[in-house]
């Protein structure tokens, strides 16, 4: 064995250092690099010498068990970086797999070809929502168009409804799919499943708790049932422009009766009557939050929320009217656990549709109102019904006066929080020494009815909309 000579050595007639003295003297990355070798050589009780193993030596890694390196990649922050992890050798593209939880889907045939749930073993929520629909043939100019119920891919010459959709079956087969491979599912979101594919799921997966389920009727509603643990659901029939489908009372019974566990429940583009909402409120016992999007209900269903003897949050969105004929209010009853009352982007012309609405909230301590159309100082004079009224927020109602405002909320002696946003005809300059006491005993008050005004204030500060007036007015 011969050595380099030692340049730093001022007597070159001495022998070179031994080989301990080299390792011993060498920079900390090769002392780092020679662990590994140390370690197996301590591991086999066989070896004797310093004998190199270049599989650790390039990977110390795998000296760690696969549980352990596991608890060191779930510790590390989800950031885009944490997804480069899985790139680095099969081995941590096999561990990522298992430690991702949620993912959504563009793609069927990851589903239908098994693939999804070999890379993906430990998924607890799936979103095939966009993956149900047809993928556009021009992938490259593809697009996502977001809509209040759902995402998906479009291209230019393809046109969404319901001849898109994939057929009933293929979607089944990828329900199937999931269900073998995903014992631990809790959360899942489909769009045109039939009765057979959710039956599988919910026979399947026990532990699912939340289920979306878009373009549904009565018939698939039969599959839903089965799913006893579920806790979350929500239903979407019809959408106009989208997909049409029917869900009667007579799915709204077999809803109620399969899934007793429901907390909460969201019923959008749905029929029904009296008799759905009813079997609702006394199977349903546990159920906290109802939320109606876009209803076809027929008139005088409003009555059976009184069955609903828990729900404590009630929401409408989107509704072109409550109830065309919500009856006498002696028969309408009222939700007494009620706690939160909730209107966005409603029609609330109708004067006893609104006030049946009032009239069955009466409990509530929350009055929200957001960009709902009609609601001027008579409509929301029949509030005053509701006494015990603790936090108020109106928002984007143009056609409230402040003296409409202040008839209101001066019965509501309970009242803490009050938040008034975009409502030009609620001005400063209306405010009554009567109001201004009542501000002054509010725990938090948010006011900012005018916000044309304060944009005003905030451009003439930065001196903006001066030059070029002729083309800039407030």
């Amino acid at each position: 064995m011969s050595f380099q000579p030692n340049h730093h050595n001022n007597n070159p007639s001495l022998p070179p250092p031994p080989l301990t003295t080299v390792l011993t003297t060498a920079k900390p990355l090769n002392h780092m690099l020679l662990l590994p070798m140390h370690l197996h050589s301590l591991s086999d009780p066989k070896s004797k010498t310093l004998t190199p193993n270049f599989t650790t030596t390039m990977d110390p890694t795998l000296l760690l068990s696969d549980e352990l390196l596991l608890q060191i990649l779930a510790k590390l922050p989800n950031s885009p970086s944490n997804l480069s992890n899985s790139l680095v050798c099969k081995r941590w593209l096999n561990l990522h797999g298992r430690l991702v939880r949620s993912l959504k889907i563009l793609d069927w045939n990851f589903v239908s070809s098994g693939r999804l749930t070999h890379r993906f073993p430990n998924l607890t929520h799936v979103d095939l929502v966009p993956a149900c629909f047809h993928s556009p043939r021009n992938a490259a100019a593809a697009v996502f168009l977001s809509h209040r119920v759902a995402s998906m891919r479009v291209a230019p010459g393809w046109c969404f409804g319901e001849d898109n959709i994939l057929p009933a079956e293929v979607i089944d087969g990828g329900l199937r799919v999931i269900a073998n491979g995903c014992p631990n599912l809790r959360k899942l979101e489909v769009v045109g499943a039939s009765e057979a594919g959710l039956a599988c799921v919910g026979e399947e997966c026990s532990t699912l708790q939340e289920l979306e389920l878009q373009r549904c009727d009565d018939e698939v509603l039969r599959g839903v049932a089965v799913c006893k643990n579920l806790q979350v659901l929500r239903v979407i029939g019809s959408v106009g422009g989208f997909y049409d489908s029917v869900v009667s009372d007579i799915g709204l019974t077999i809803l109620a009766q399969g899934c007793k566990r429901l907390v909460k429940l969201e019923l959008s583009g749905c029929e029904g009557s009296f008799d759905g909402i009813k079997a609702i409120g006394q199977c349903c016992v546990m159920l906290e939050e109802l939320t109606v999007v876009d209803h076809r209900m027929d008139g005088g269903w409003l009555a059976g929320l009184s069955f609903c003897e828990n729900l404590k949050t009630l929401r409408f969105q989107s509704c072109k009217a409550i109830d065309g004929n919500p009856g006498m209010e002696e028969h309408l009853g009222f939700c007494p656990a009620l706690e939160r009352l909730h209107l966005q982007k409603c029609q609330l012309r109708d004067k006893n549709g609104t006030g049946a609405v009032f009239s069955v909230c009466r409990a509530a301590r929350e009055v929200i109102l957001q960009d709902c159309w009609g609601l001027d100082n008579s409509v929301l004079s029949l509030a005053i019904i509701c006494r015990r009224v603790e936090l108020c927020y109106l928002e984007g109602c143009s056609l409230l006066t402040t003296e409409g405002l202040e008839l209101v909320i001066d019965s509501w002696k309970e009242l803490q929080c009050l938040r008034v946003v975009s409502c030009k005809n609620i001005k400063d300059s209306d405010i009554s020494p009567t109001l201004a006491t009542l501000f002054a005993t509010l725990k938090e008050l948010r006011w900012r009815p005018d916000t044309k005004h304060l944009l005003s204030s905030s451009l003439e500060e930065i001196s903006m909309g001066k030059k070029g007036g002729k083309f800039f007015r407030l």
